[in-house]
């Protein structure tokens, strides 16, 4: 008897078969939420390129953290909008800054939830650099009206750092991409007893368009100039590697590639070079352009997003840093997730 040739055949695709052999799941708890504080009491102002995140006083914050956390989110991102700017950033490290108040009132109100800190200079510079500007320069660093001086900086970031773990943060994480930042902040750090709080470093933030939603949300557009000279070249890998085996020597606890959805190839190099704790940022840029585009009607918003947070998670992302945060959860709440 003749046997016709051998054919795998594939397996029925119920959605039952589906769910028991898919190789990459998404979590509630691989999800920080990135959210936006402001002076006041009050006040929660959504922001008009990003739809569904707002600019919010503590109490307002403290709300919806509540509500975060409900949904299984542990982490949430803090970023604060100083009342006063000035050149060095000064609120920033103020023991009665916007982000110092609200850790300390955060942690009265609410227990079991992690709270990290943005730690640059941008949001509280009147230049709107992530540093501290020196006289012009012919290799300007923040454009041809000054250039950010990036060994004076260091002592600016590790001040902030300090005071956000003085005022309660659990983690601090830079994101200004200056060089020995993590180095600085460490030490600082642990010459003040607060050797168990931990460093999630922007490794490998990209000079990237995507960011402009968040400049608006954040207030932190630079006045003039560009952030290119001290932020990552899109073209290139291997310097992100290099970047974040930097910071890992300096002691970085996480360290994250910024953006994510154009940067898979880099996240999923830094996968396979490091055992390391590896965070993505789905920043304002990515989640904005669902957005607009799920208003209009021309996508399934809620399958987009699953899709795009899922591939971050394919690429080889711990964590995700996502906008998207609190929809994901409830859809991945509502399969038992």
């Amino acid at each position: 008897m003749l046997f016709p040739a051998y054919r795998p055949r594939r397996l029925r695709r119920t959605e039952n078969i589906r769910r028991m052999v898919r190789e990459t799941e998404l979590s509630v708890s691989d999800f920080i939420y990135p959210m936006f504080v402001i002076p006041g009491r009050g006040i929660r102002e959504e922001i008009n390129s990003m739809p569904g995140i707002f600019r919010q006083s503590i109490d307002k914050l403290i709300e919806e953290i509540k509500e975060v956390k409900d949904l299984g989110i542990r982490a949430v991102l803090l970023f604060g909008i100083p009342e006063r700017k000035d050149e060095i950033g000064s609120e920033g490290y103020d023991e009665d800054g916007i982000i110092q108040r609200a850790l300390r009132e955060i942690k009265r109100e609410i227990k079991d939830i992690l709270l990290i800190t943005d730690v640059c200079m941008c949001e509280y510079t009147s230049h709107g650099h992530c540093g501290i500007i020196k006289a012009s320069s012919p290799h300007s660093l923040g454009g041809e009206e000054g250039d950010v001086s990036n060994d004076e900086t260091l002592q600016y970031l590790a001040r902030i750092a300090l005071s956000h773990a003085k005022s309660g943060a659990d983690i601090v994480a830079p994101s200004d991409m200056m060089d020995g930042r993590v180095g600085a902040i460490r030490e600082a750090l642990d010459e003040n007893g607060f050797n168990g709080i931990g460093i999630l470093s922007y490794s490998a933030k990209y000079s990237s368009a995507f960011y402009g939603p968040f400049r608006e949300a954040a207030e932190s557009a630079p006045q003039f100039g560009d952030r290119r000279g001290y932020q990552m070249d899109p073209p290139n890998v291997r310097e992100a590697l290099r970047e974040i085996s930097l910071d890992i020597e300096e002691g970085a606890d996480i360290v994250m590639v910024k953006p994510a959805l154009s940067y898979l190839d880099v996240i999923r190099a830094a996968r396979e070079r490091f055992d390391y704790p590896i965070a993505a940022y789905n920043v304002s840029g990515e989640y904005s352009m669902v957005k607009a585009a799920a208003r209009l009607g021309w996508i399934d918003e809620s399958r987009v997003m699953m899709e795009i947070l899922t591939s971050i998670k394919r690429a080889g992302a711990d964590i995700i840093l996502t906008y998207f945060a609190k929809d994901a959860a409830r859809v991945l709440n509502s399969h038992g997730k």
